[in-house]
C-alpha cells in the first residue's frame, strides 16, 4: 500500500491493515496466546501473541498521549517520556509489562477502542492539519500517526502469520 498523503488514505490504510490484523489475530488459537515462540521487537527476545497485542494498544495509546498533549498545548515527548527512538526495544517490553495483567479479549478490546478513537481523532482533521506542516522533526502528524498504526498493523499482521503457519506444520 502507497504511503498516504491524505486524510482518506490515512484512514484507508488504517482501515485495511486493521481489518486484515483482526483477521490474523482471530486465527490465533486461545491455548496458544501466551506462548512466547514469535519473534521478540528486540534482538533476541521472544514473544507471545498476547504481547504482540500489548504492543499494538501501547503504540495506539502513546499516539493519542500525543495527540491529545498536544490539543491542550503541552510538550509531547517522542516516542515516550524516559525513552529515546533507539530505546524502542525496551519501550516494547514496558508495552508487554503495562498489559501483562489484563485478560486476552479485554486487551484485543482496548486495542479496537484505541484505534476507534485515532480514527475518530483523523476524522475531525483537515489535510492541512495532518499533512500540511512538519509536526514532529521532519514527520507530520499524518505520518506520525501512520507510521505508529498502519504500519505496526501490516508488520504484525506478517508476524503472525509466520507464527501461525508454523505452529500448523507442529
Amino acid at each position: 500500500m502507497a504511503v498516504p498523503q491524505d486524510k482518506g488514505a490515512l484512514l484507508a490504510a488504517i482501515d485495511a491493515e486493521f481489518g486484515k490484523l483482526v483477521r490474523a489475530l482471530e486465527d490465533v488459537p486461545a491455548a496458544l496466546v501466551h506462548e512466547r515462540t514469535m519473534e521478540g521487537h528486540a534482538k533476541g527476545t521472544q514473544m507471545s501473541p498476547f504481547d504482540l497485542v500489548a504492543y499494538l494498544t501501547g503504540w495506539n495509546e502513546l499516539v493519542l498521549k500525543w495527540l491529545d498533549r498536544d490539543a491542550a498545548g503541552l510538550q509531547v515527548d517522542f516516542p515516550e517520556t524516559g525513552f529515546k527512538w533507539n530505546e524502542l526495544g525496551r519501550l516494547a517490553g514496558k508495552f508487554y509489562g503495562d498489559y501483562a495483567g489484563v485478560p486476552y479479549p479485554q486487551l484485543v478490546e482496548r486495542l479496537h477502542a484505541a484505534k476507534k478513537r485515532i480514527v475518530a481523532f483523523i476524522g475531525q482533521c483537515d489535510d492541512a492539519a495532518l499533512y500540511g506542516r512538519p509536526w514532529y522533526e521532519k514527520w507530520t502528524m499524518g505520518r506520525m500517526i501512520q507510521f505508529n498504526t498502519s504500519s505496526p498493523y501490516a508488520n504484525a499482521r506478517g508476524r503472525l502469520r509466520k507464527w501461525l503457519k508454523s505452529h500448523a506444520k507442529a
